[in-house]
């Protein structure tokens, strides 16, 4: 595939990335930029010693200037969450990083695609859009893509179905108040409820208990990664790699990426929160708004209040 990414950040998170995007053959050209040159250089030369047992690849360490001509730019830059630190809590050091990087970057690739994976990500695709000045629709932060997918993987795991066969999302922001949607839930293509009483024969106490179980699992998961190896890299990578394969390809794939609302879901908030959308060549191609219950539109709208009260705390 001819098409040349750009990493922005080369530690953990970009490097394995880097790694990931070769493995599957997304790209002919990465560049790693990072302020620490060696470190990008380092991570660039593991890299393509084995190239030769995969596609032909062209990675190395660049500067801004390099990234020119770029279908896709990946943006990892900031400071990492600490062990019982909350993702909010980063916003202000990594806002102040982003208002620096997004006009740099932006002036010399304006017309590729931007993935935002920095934390918190919602807050950052945001200010990313602001201080870039770039369309919106080209802007895409991978938001609770990697929340969906552990809850798929935690689904499969207690039902003892291949995840193939669950299509669960989760909604709103990257954090603590994301929702979960169950009555767009469904399992081999039974409502999720149902089939956790018609099949596990749960009663209605236990099939609640269940799903708030999982919720608890899901949100907390990456903070117990944190606190076992001190970061989250391998499962956000092959998140990374799936936008950027919708992106590439036009599958019409459904991913819940942040972007901004634009009063989806009746949300007044000017904010960027994680909704279904379908990624292109040119970014976000369509929104989907699967109806919600009533108590699932709420949580839908208090998240968008959660951030929005973050972005005014940093001056967004």
């Amino acid at each position: 595939m001819s098409k040349k990414i750009t990493i922005l950040g080369a530690g953990n998170v970009g490097a394995t990335v880097a790694y990931a995007l070769t493995q599957h053959s997304l790209a002919s050209e990465i560049v790693l930029i990072d302020v620490n040159r060696a470190k990008a250089e380092g991570e660039a030369m593991d890299i393509i010693h084995g190239a030769p047992f995969s596609s032909p690849l062209k990675i190395y360490a660049g500067d801004y200037s390099d990234a020119a001509g770029s279908d896709l730019v990946i943006v990892t830059s900031g400071v990492g969450r600490k062990p019982g630190q909350s993702r909010l809590e980063l916003a202000a050091v990594n806002t102040a990083i982003m208002r620096d990087i997004a006009p740099r970057i932006a002036s010399y690739c304006p017309n590729a695609v931007y993935v935002i994976v920095s934390n918190p990500v919602d807050v950052l695709t945001y200010a990313f859009m602001r201080y870039s000045g770039l369309p919106a629709g080209q802007i895409i932060g991978s938001g609770t893509m990697i929340d969906t997918s552990r809850l798929r993987a935690l689904v499969s795991q207690r039902l003892s179905v291949s995840p193939k066969n669950i299509h669960a999302y989760v909604f709103g922001e990257h954090g603590d108040s994301s929702t979960f949607p169950w009555s767009v839930t469904s399992v081999i293509g039974m409502d999720f409820r149902q089939y956790c009483r018609s099949i596990h024969h749960y009663t209605d106490e236990q099939t609640e208990v269940f799903l708030r179980g999982i919720e608890r699992d899901v949100r907390e998961a990456g903070g117990e990664i944190i606190k076992r190896k001190g970061a989250t890299f391998y499962a956000v990578a092959t998140c990374v790699v799936t936008i950027a394969r919708s992106v590439f390809s036009g599958s019409d794939a459904v991913l819940t990426v942040s972007s901004l609302a634009h009063s989806r879901y009746g949300i007044k908030e000017d904010v960027c929160l994680s909704l279904p959308c379908v990624l292109g060549p040119g970014g976000i191609v369509r929104e989907l708004d699967p109806p919600l219950l009533d108590d699932e539109l709420k949580a839908v709208q208090n998240s968008a209040r959660v951030l929005r009260e973050t972005l005014d705390g940093v001056g967004l």
